[in-house]
């Protein structure tokens, strides 16, 4: 009878210790949460569409997931990468450079990939020193804000154009003249010209905004004409581990995104509307309107013509991995398959 009970108790205690294991597991591989970062701009629209309209939690839905969505906003490439590697959030977005650089950092590791692209934006370099016509005018005397120096990737492609102008071994030639800047604090520097920020890289509406409200204001680069046409600025990323463990929350955002991207090439003036309310913006609507309608901006969630920035990154020594293509950093997902 002892014998009986012992065994009894040992089978209990293992029923136990198996439905703790179990339980821990689903712990572990939980779905039905996501926190996303993003900056400031019409380059994140996607995601205030996506906020404004939850869609990422309709998509939750369909796939039998009831997902809590947490929004965070920070400001350059280097704060939402730290927030990505401590956990703090789920999925990042940033430009290209930050992309770059923290796959470079993670691979073998956190395998930290691009999940999306945010759309197709040209990004200027805005200036209102009459001096300044192109780079080779700046001087000790000129500060470049960047959301982020070094990392942003305005900053990357201010080092292009440097490597075009003066050569590779030339690229951080006017590293010594950025200085890390929020885009609205920026923007509001260069519309007042009364501070020692005389040039802004920035992205849409803010450089939209310095040229509509400063008569000296002026475009000094645009990125498209660096990268040769039109490319995916920003983007979205996350770790290989969130993706593998949340299938269904990941999918559902993806579906979001693509959703997002319909609804604003389909009704600008709602999108616009979106933008306005979930930013608390002050923007003149006609010029948020004249941003959208422009052929030059793409919303859509495939990148395009991102590796020419990787390659160069390479080259420079900016990153140790090379890619041999733009999909050794973004994940293989059927929505972006297309990509470039």
């Amino acid at each position: 009878m002892h014998n009986r009970l012992q065994g009894a108790a040992r089978r209990l205690l293992a029923l136990a210790l198996g439905l703790s294991l179990l339980a821990g597991a689903a712990t572990a591989h939980a779905e039905g949460r996501l926190r996303i970062a993003e900056q400031f701009g019409v380059v994140y629209l996607l995601l205030n569409v996506a906020q404004d309209q939850k869609l990422i939690e309709k998509h939750g839905k369909k796939r039998g997931v009831d997902i809590q969505v947490e929004w965070t906003k920070l400001s350059g490439g280097a704060s939402v990468n730290d927030a990505l590697l401590s956990g703090s959030i789920d999925i990042a977005g940033a430009g290209v450079g930050p992309l770059l650089t923290i796959w470079d950092r993670t691979v073998g590791k956190q395998n930290v990939r691009g999940v999306a692209s945010l759309g197709n934006f040209p990004y200027y370099l805005v200036t209102n020193n009459p001096s300044v016509n192109t780079i080779a005018d700046f001087t000790d005397k000129d500060r470049i804000a960047l959301p982020a120096v070094t990392v942003s990737v305005q900053a990357r492609i201010l080092q292009m154009a440097a490597a075009r102008q003066w050569g590779d071994r030339e690229f951080a030639r006017l590293d010594k003249l950025t200085q890390a800047l929020p885009h609205p604090d920026a923007a509001a520097a260069i519309i007042a010209g009364k501070t020692e920020i005389s040039a802004h890289f920035g992205n849409p509406p803010f450089q939209d905004q310095e040229l509509a409200q400063n008569r000296r204001a002026k475009i000094v680069l645009n990125s498209y004409d660096v990268l040769g046409g039109p490319s995916s600025a920003t983007v979205l990323y996350a770790t290989e581990k969130f993706r593998s463990e949340n299938p269904k929350t990941y999918a559902a955002f993806v579906d979001a995104l693509a959703e997002a991207a319909q609804f604003i090439g389909a009704n600008p003036e709602a999108a616009a509307d979106i933008y306005l309310r979930v930013n608390k913006s002050n923007i003149d609507r006609a010029l948020l309107l004249k941003i959208l309608r422009d052929p030059q901006v793409q919303f859509k969630i495939a990148p395009q013509n991102t590796f020419t920035l990787a390659q160069f990154l390479h080259r420079i020594g900016a990153i140790k991995n090379q890619p041999k293509s733009w999909r050794d950093y973004f994940f293989d997902d059927a929505a972006t398959a297309n990509g470039s």
